[in-house]
């Protein structure tokens, strides 16, 4: 019964690393979506299907890592800290979901040069995001760790200026007006994505300097 509620130090981190598998699997597929707009190949019904079942898998693994939060007695590192490490890979998945079904929605039938160029650093930081969780439990790889974190934040950054850049496009002049809305409104659930990695590199660094 005690041995129960003393977990293995590495479970938590195991299950924060399959979640982060998940944000992975999640943004390539958001990935291949976008670029195959329009080609008249892809089947994008599955590929949106793929990004749900991702999610879906993600809500799994987050309710099992809360679940294992209040039957644990110790953990590894601060519980809260695991709790909003979850909740951020998690709301990243979220928004990748919102990203691909957002497609469907606005009735989006081609791709632009933006929507690739955020959906290929969103794939990009999704995957530094992993290596950065993967890394998390062993402590001698905590300054590899801290630059993972560094290179998602400045990704993060190159994002924002792509949105700006793919938001003044829209505003030009006999831009259509309808086109212009949802356009802008998909760049920014794009952006989104990677404000959530943001968010979670930001905790990892919070861990590595609270457990250095």
């Amino acid at each position: 019964m005690f041995s129960s509620l003393m977990p293995q130090r590495k479970e938590f981190f195991e299950m924060l690393a399959a979640h982060s598998e998940q944000v992975v699997a999640g943004a390539n597929a958001t990935l291949r979506l976008i670029n195959n707009l329009g080609d008249g190949k892809t089947d994008l019904a599955a590929l949106v299907k793929e990004v749900n079942d991702h999610e879906e898998t993600g809500d799994q693994i987050k309710a099992k890592v809360i679940e294992r939060l209040h039957q644990s007695f110790t953990t590894p590192i601060n519980r809260d800290q695991i709790h909003s490490l979850i909740d951020d890979l998690d709301m990243t998945l979220n928004v990748l979901q919102s990203v691909a079904n957002a497609i469907g929605m606005y009735n989006i039938k081609q791709s632009t040069v933006e929507a690739r160029e955020l959906a290929s650093l969103s794939a990009d930081a999704c995957m530094r995001l992993n290596r950065a969780v993967a890394a998390l439990a062993d402590k001698s790889r905590g300054a590899e760790t801290l630059n993972l974190c560094k290179e998602v934040e400045e990704i993060e950054s190159k994002a924002d200026k792509v949105q700006h850049r793919a938001i003044a496009a829209l505003f030009q002049e006999n831009a259509n007006v309808w086109q212009t809305m949802k356009m802008r409104e998909f760049y920014s659930l794009q952006e989104s994505v990677l404000d959530c990695c943001q968010e979670a590199a930001k905790m990892i660094e919070e861990i590595l300097i609270e457990n250095s």
